[in-house]
């Protein structure tokens, strides 16, 4: 038995597909709920100070009604695992779809503020379900010599949603003649951005019914015939399906049924494994990557720069955020996911350091001086950048391996929901901060930064390479 799965094992860590334009196609699919987590995450950005101005609301509660789509993201990153469970990834993803469309067309027909933080929630929720299915259900279809590619189109439809989502706005910004609040299409363009997403919504629910179930998924609720198709489809007809399927089932049934409790384990409430992913999950958010992408146009404002041109370094930040994943997503699978992680950590100190540095001056006429405010702007790319070539990708990568089999839809689902609950803090909290003291925001972000580089020295263990079984 042991010979037979080391053989297995073997045999699908170095089979090529037969038809990686298939496998290729099912992950990007699967990744489009990647795009609308992006999208829907970012469009808000294009309606900040439309939604301030119709209800007349202060910087805390704005900043309320924005991050309030996190506790539905971590909502729905919690539960979506047992869902996937129980019902199948590919239900999961349609159920996702729906949440989308509605909570597009809702946030742009909203009554009063507290509608548009409803929907907004129920957004949010979908985000939370994809940002969990989507990288589990990559890993789960991927041949290993491919797997880290494949699960980096997660966060390139991520980090693609989210440079769409400020083109968009930006079009109809001019459209409606550069007011957040002129009338187009007989809305507000505001409302107009966020009903926009109704489109990808539709669009991923459609790909979800061009896609196969996941094997393992299949192989847990008995349906091997199924299964091994699935696989000839995505490993090529030079694997023993049959040694494979036993392979995965073998792997399921080495730990009891899943369950939260399973989770759970020690004297510090979860297991070693839990909380490596949950603290992969914190630092990506603690070193407040998601303020380039919620508060940028704010932010530059805030130091002096024209309205017009902050949109402009929104959409430019986005770009970078693409070449970076780009990079990360060529590299991955050939440097590694640990070395990545590290380079990326090392270069987010310097640019968040350099951002604290710049921010430390006092404005002169309402702007920064001219050389910190060009320090700035660079340093705010260069943070965004080795931010994507690094922990933008291989997070998701990792939560997608890390974890064994029978434990990784509700691990994912705990490490996901954490993730969720800091991106929240983070969101809620800069707003207050930056009045606070802008400078010392950013070097609370840069410490966080650095104390990265310590734990994944001595806690993440690399994954390139390995089959899913052997993970554990």
């Amino acid at each position: 038995m042991a010979s037979t799965s080391q053989a297995s094992s073997s045999g699908a860590r170095t089979a090529h597909p037969e038809h990686l334009g298939h496998v290729i196609f099912i992950a990007a699919a699967a990744a489009m709920g990647g795009f609308l987590f992006g999208y829907d995450s970012s469009v808000i950005n294009g309606a900040v100070e439309a939604i301030r101005d119709r209800y007349d609301v202060g910087s805390a509660v704005l900043a309320q009604v924005i991050a309030i789509a996190l506790i539905g993201c971590a909502i729905g990153a919690a539960t979506a695992g047992r869902i996937a469970d129980r019902i199948g990834r590919i239900r999961c993803m349609q159920i996702a779809a729906v949440l989308f469309t509605v909570s597009a067309i809702g946030s742009a027909l909203p009554f009063a503020l507290w509608d548009l933080a409803m929907w907004r929630v129920i957004g949010g929720f979908a985000i939370g379900m994809a940002s969990v299915i989507g990288p589990a259900y990559i890993a789960e279809v991927s041949p290993p010599a491919y797997r880290g590619r494949l699960g980096s189109f997660q966060q390139a439809a991520i980090v693609i949603g989210i440079a769409v989502s400020q083109l968009v706005n930006w079009g109809l910004l001019n459209a409606a003649g550069g007011d957040q609040r002129g009338e187009l299409m007989g809305l507000e363009a505001w409302q107009v951005m966020l009903g926009v997403m109704v489109i990808p919504a539709v669009l991923y629910g459609l790909l979800s019914f061009a896609i196969p179930e996941s094997p393992r998924f299949l192989v847990s609720v008995g349906k091997h015939e199924r299964a091994k198709q699935i696989l000839e489809e995505v490993e090529g007809k030079d694997v023993d399906f049959d040694a494979r399927v036993a392979e995965i089932e073998h792997a399921m049934h080495r730990e009891e049924k899943s369950s939260f409790k399973d989770l759970l384990g020690g004297s510090f409430l979860f297991k070693k494994i839990v909380w490596i992913g949950i603290g992969l999950s914190v630092f990506q958010q603690f070193v407040g990557i998601n303020v380039a992408f919620y508060y940028s146009s704010t932010l530059w404002q805030s130091v002096g720069v024209d309205p017009t041109q902050s949109f402009f370094y929104s959409f430019t930040t986005s770009i970078i955020n693409i070449v970076g994943t780009v990079i990360a997503m060529i590299f991955v699978d050939r440097v590694g996911r640990k070395p990545l992680a590290l380079i990326g950590s090392v270069g987010m100190v310097i640019g968040l350091a350099l951002e604290a540095w710049a921010f430390s001056f006092d404005l002169v006429d309402g702007k920064l001086p001219e050389t910190q405010g060009w320090v700035a702007l660079i340093a705010a790319h260069v943070f965004v950048l080795f931010f994507a070539l690094s922990w933008g990708v291989v997070v998701w990568v990792f939560l997608g391996e890390m974890f064994p089999n029978r434990l990784r839809a509700a691990a994912l689902g705990v490490a996901a929901a954490a993730q969720w609950i800091a991106n929240w803090a983070i969101t809620a909290s800069f707003p207050s901060l930056a009045e606070w003291n802008l400078s010392g925001t950013y070097v609370i972000y840069t410490i966080f930064a650095a104390l990265s580089i310590p734990f994944v020295l001595k806690f993440v263990k690399e994954t390139k390479g390995k089959t899913l079984e052997e993970m554990g």
